[in-house]
């Protein structure tokens, strides 16, 4: 029994990787290059930044770039970041040139303090094992004045839905609203509110 708990442990961490932690592949490719993957989070994280075009955005988590190019529309000039190397190929293409993409870590950001005035991290945030240790990394790079950060996450309730299917959400890392914004106050920002969006999905503002 224990072999075969770690077997299905392994086949799990296995997919959860390929399909969403780290995607990987041509099926990862299609899905996270699509016009609309995560469409549903754009327009409320954008409203949250109010994004000119006198801001520097970072995009945590970037995936294949497609909010990125949406982000892109408002002015701003972005920058994203992305720890699978097939996400990164694929935002380079999606964004065409038009934003830095970087391969690294949201736990080791490769930027310099203060360099960012907005942070957006879109359906990543509940795969970070140490989010206070990401937070301080986001509040880092954010410029002191201006910097602010939205994350758009999924609710424990949502669990077992669409939105976080099993067994992929046993890989997840889920918060209540005020233990979200507990996290964000823990990693130094002085303002941490937690909204929710029509279809209930969290959505966490934070700054200095």
């Amino acid at each position: 029994m224990r072999l075969f708990g770690r077997l299905r442990d392994w086949r799990i961490d296995r997919m959860t990787n390929r399909v969403a932690r780290r995607p990987s592949g041509r099926r990862a490719r299609k899905v996270y290059g699509a016009d609309d993957v995560h469409s549903f989070a754009w327009e409320p994280v954008l409203d949250s930044l109010q994004l000119t075009p006198d801001d520097l955005l970072l995009d945590v988590g970037c995936g294949g770039g497609v909010f990125l190019r949406r982000a892109l529309q408002t002015g701003c000039r972005a920058v994203g970041v992305d720890h699978s190397g097939d996400m990164v190929r694929l935002a380079r293409q999606t964004t065409a040139g038009d934003a830095r993409i970087v391969h690294g870590s949201a736990e080791a950001l490769p930027f310099g303090n203060g360099e960012f005035t907005a942070i957006s991290c879109l359906i990543a945030f509940f795969f970070f094992p140490d989010p206070v240790a990401v937070l301080r990394e986001f509040r880092r790079v954010l410029d002191p004045e201006r910097g602010r950060v939205a994350v758009f996450t999924t609710p424990p309730e949502m669990k077992g839905t669409p939105a976080a299917p099993y067994p992929l959400a046993t890989r997840g890392h889920f918060y209540e609203d005020h233990e979200l914004e507990e996290l964000a106050r823990a990693a130094g920002f002085v303002v941490a509110l937690v909204g929710r969006t029509e279809m209930g999905a969290q959505l966490l503002f934070a700054r200095n």
